[in-house]
């Protein structure tokens, strides 16, 4: 039996998500058009892609670092990672690599490896045409392809003459089109007349610096006006659970709310409304057809930075893809107890069927079986690499 070793870098839960929906759809194609080829994986992961296979060289949850000072803090480590990281992937040989999100750290790996004749594609196009375009110039040389998930993505790399395919959003073919509250109400056994908010401050740690105790504010006061809201607040594993529940028994000790783990999805679905950190999460919120208030801090050098380097109007994925604002946008000082009260109490009191309908309208663009997609545009560039390994 011939092999294909691949390589593949997720730095965060959601690279774990796509990262292993790319696997399976890899270790499908490979049965389809060659049965006797055994893939094999190995890179950074977490543990969806573990389950499936992958060989993990350190912890993801060492990648799921966000902020300016933040990764200037992790700096040495990282650094010091990346390039233990490179050359076991180049003493291994794979015939190619996938960086999934993280670029500050993908990107530099994946240029390290192209420069010793390995095929790198990075899956997920890092924001460059919203801030920092210049990056264009790294990314075309550290990737033979970029895998965008995102329409307007594409246009970009097209006019930079960078290789580049569409192959849009795995969550859009994950979720159906169609309102799923009562289902994910059932799942999480929640009355389906009840008033439901979803409080997400993120699952990395700096996002929990800054996002958890103005969000629970946020929760309690609306409890305070209405005792019988549900207040559901979703984290990936038991460390966020942990620090999340130690933080609400220290400041809120009158608060009921339910901290759950690894079931952010039904969450999303089972909330008349969210208040949600800006990020992927609100493209899974959007696919949900929950309507939302999206808020976002920073410490103070790291958005004084960002803030100057930014090229589009709007920052949270529903607005980028309706090219208007949908959702209600707060960053930095805008994201406020006061302001954020404001944008969600007339949620919880009316739907909005105007913005679950513009969310309906979005995921239909974007649903197009995405890690098929991803796996057939990667697949020539490995079966090219490992007949050239062959000669």
């Amino acid at each position: 039996m011939s092999k294909l070793k691949i390589g593949i870098i997720a730095g965060e839960h959601s690279g774990d998500l796509l990262g292993a929906d790319l696997m399976s759809a890899l270790i499908d194609l490979a049965n389809q058009t060659s049965p006797e080829l055994h893939l094999e994986f190995r890179g950074v992961a977490g543990p969806k892609m573990q389950k499936l296979g992958c060989h993990s060289y350190f912890d993801m949850e060492e990648l799921a670092i966000m902020g300016l000072l933040e990764i200037l803090k992790h700096l040495r480590p990282l650094l010091k990672r990346r390039k233990q990281l490179a050359a076991d992937l180049i003493e291994w040989q794979p015939d190619v690599v996938i960086g999934i999100d993280a670029p500050e750290f993908n990107l530099g790996l994946e240029l390290m490896l192209k420069e010793q004749g390995i095929k790198t594609v990075h899956y997920v196009s890092p924001s460059v045409w919203a801030w920092r375009q210049s990056r264009i110039k790294k990314i075309k040389r550290a990737c033979d392809k970029v895998l965008a998930l995102l329409p307007f993505e594409k246009a970009f790399y097209d006019q930079h003459d960078m290789p580049c395919d569409f192959v849009g959003h795995t969550l859009a073919d994950q979720i159906p089109v169609e309102d799923q509250q009562l289902q994910c109400r059932e799942r999480l056994n929640i009355n389906a007349g009840a008033k439901v908010l979803g409080v997400l401050p993120g699952s990395r740690g700096s996002e929990l610096k800054f996002l958890l105790l103005p969000f629970l504010q946020v929760a309690a006061q609306l409890q305070s006006e209405n005792k019988d809201l549900v207040l559901l607040l979703p984290t990936v594993n038991e460390l966020r659970k942990n620090q999340i529940e130690s933080q609400i028994a220290e400041h809120f000790p009158e608060l009921t709310i339910t901290v759950s783990i690894g079931n952010a999805r039904d969450v999303m679905g089972a909330a008349d409304a969210l208040l949600i950190a800006s990020g992927t999460a609100t493209l899974e919120a959007m696919l949900m057809k929950t309507p939302m208030v999206a808020a976002y801090k920073l410490s103070w050098l790291s958005y004084q930075v960002f803030s100057r380097m930014m090229k589009t109007k709007f920052f949270t994925l529903p607005n980028l893809l309706a090219g208007e604002k949908v959702v209600e946008e707060l960053i930095q000082d805008d994201a406020s107890v006061d302001n954020m009260l404001a944008h969600i109490r007339p949620m919880l009191e009316t739907e909005d069927t105007e913005m679950k309908q513009r969310f309906i309208d979005i995921h239909k663009e974007i649903k197009r079986d995405a890690s098929k997609r991803a796996a057939a545009a990667i697949w020539p560039m490995i079966e090219l690499n490992s007949t050239s390994n062959t000669k």
